[in-house]
């Protein structure tokens, strides 16, 4: 009689237990949809490791295949096909008609998952912002409009307490400093500042944050700002924009934000108190307004197994992912 170890007998047992469905398998496609679009001509930088580009559309689709020679050992997944520019309640049907796996959750949209439905969440990787037109040259109309929006209505109501209300480009836990940047409302001091100005134009960039802009305009308003929205952002006085953290090192998540901003790139940032400095010198001026960071997050098909499929900072980690197979 051979004799096993109580360690050889509990990996025998534990294995035992996994059934057929669960247990990890090579092979299958991950169908992912997302609603950006990126606007370079390259692929997206989706799939650090584990997977090759075979195939890109630009913004509209891009199909990884696994590297056999991956230095992490090969995925479990034969491909992974992304459909970029699908708007969220596509995206939602998609999901329920069984045409995708993994896609994008907005607060509308994640209220109505069902019960049981696995959520994958990052921690704060986006900033919502407003971004001034260089025609909009009066400072004090931008700071009227600043102190006009009431965040915290809508973070409670309108993104379902998605995320946290900022004044800070980026996230508390980045840095450690953002809760230093006012977020509070003054509609008073905000009429004072409105006097005299004209009319001004806003439009949300992603059509999903359209209800957003609505509320920033009503916002306005009460503090004497003629604010209309448009689906203009080109040409609008004022955009409802969202900036990403595109680094975990916050000198290069600050750098990377002003080139998106079209301001000139920080040059010192070598201590915190230099990232701070840097940081409030682009705020200055209320050329861009910081409102909520907000997270990404996903929901994911019943057949999707591993996981979660993003890290705490945003990325994508596929490669220990796998896709149920059907059943017997």
């Amino acid at each position: 009689m051979v004799k096993r170890s109580g360690i050889a007998i509990l990996g025998l047992l534990t294995a035992s237990a996994i059934s057929p469905a669960t247990r990890p398998r090579y092979g299958g496609t991950l169908r992912v949809e997302t609603r950006q679009a990126p606007q370079t001509q390259d692929p997206p930088a989706f799939l650090d490791s584990g997977f090759n580009i075979t195939r890109w559309e630009a913004g509209h689709l891009a199909v990884y295949e696994a590297d056999e020679n991956a230095s992490g050992g090969r995925p479990f997944l034969d491909s992974v096909e992304i459909a970029l520019g699908r708007a969220l309640r596509d995206q939602s049907i998609d999901l329920e008609l069984g045409k995708a796996d993994v896609i994008e959750l907005g607060p509308t949209e994640l209220r109505r998952q069902p019960a049981g439905r696995k959520i994958w969440t990052s921690s704060p990787v986006r900033v919502l912002a407003l971004v001034f037109s260089p025609r909009v040259e009066d400072a004090r109309v931008r700071e009227a409009l600043a102190l006009s929006v009431d965040r915290a209505a809508i973070h409670a109501v309108l993104l379902q307490r998605q995320g946290e209300i900022s004044g800070a480009l980026l996230p508390q836990w980045l840095t450690g400093y953002a809760f230093l940047f006012p977020t509070t409302q003054d509609l008073p001091r905000a009429r004072q500042l409105a006097a005299g100005a004209r009319p001004l134009s806003l439009a949300p960039e992603d059509p999903a944050s359209r209800a957003i802009a609505e509320r920033i305009a009503l916002n306005a308003r009460d503090a004497g700002l003629n604010v209309t929205v448009t689906s203009q952002p080109a040409s609008a006085d004022i955009r409802l924009s969202e900036l990403r953290v595109a680094s975990s090192d916050p000198a290069k998540a600050l750098a990377a934000m002003a080139a998106a901003l079209g301001a000139p790139e920080p040059a010192r940032l070598d201590s915190a108190e230099a990232l701070f400095s840097a940081e409030r010198s682009l705020l200055d001026g209320f050329k861009v307004i910081p409102l909520i960071h907000l997270p990404d997050v996903y929901g994911t098909a019943a057949r999707v197994r591993g996981g979660p499929g993003i890290s705490p900072a945003g990325d994508w980690q596929f490669e220990n992912l796998w896709v149920e197979g059907p059943r017997p």
